[in-house]
């Protein structure tokens, strides 16, 4: 299985909000050759580490694609700059944020590419959607399951579920 994890706290160009940012960036996945086969319900999350930034919408999306991963990585970052991404300072807002998760559990390690991504363990905004579509995925280096993993999680980096929300934003 091939998993990507989406997050956005700020609209991008031409969307009235982060939720409409990122769920438009799923329905574009297709066009680069990653169809999203099964996505999670969506989350509200706190910024990691915290800041006084707004809150990211966050989801992972099960995708299936014939690119190797290196060239998936290459175009969900394409996709990014679509959205209006610009990188450079770390941990900063941003209107999309396409992370490569996981494939087909083949550990990589080059420069630009490392999986599984070397935080999803410790990330609570992407262990608790991974665990609505896919709580037995086990960790190819840690050999947990992303249930597990979650459930291992300190209780810190506040996140709920999108429709317990009470904040205003629209779906």
């Amino acid at each position: 299985m091939i998993f990507v994890g989406i997050g956005s706290n700020l609209a991008a160009p031409g969307y009235s909000s982060p939720f409409d940012t990122a769920s438009a960036a799923v329905t574009q996945l297709s066009a680069i050759g990653a169809a999203a086969a099964v996505c999670s319900p969506w989350y509200l999350s706190e910024p990691v580490p915290a800041s006084d930034q707004p809150w990211f919408v966050n989801a992972v999306v099960r995708v299936a694609t014939e690119l190797p991963p290196a060239e998936l990585l290459a175009r969900l970052l394409a996709l990014e700059a679509r959205f209006g991404r610009r990188r450079g300072e770390p941990d900063a807002a941003r209107t999309l944020d396409l992370d490569l998760l996981d494939y087909d559990g083949q550990p990589c390690s080059t420069p630009d590419l490392e999986l599984p991504h070397p935080r999803l363990h410790e990330r609570r905004f992407v262990l608790a959607p991974l665990c609505d579509i896919a709580p037995g995925w086990r960790h190819p280096r840690l050999r947990l399951t992303a249930a597990e993993l979650l459930e291992r999680l300190p209780p810190a980096q506040p996140i709920r579920r999108w429709d317990d929300r009470s904040d205003g934003l629209r779906e």
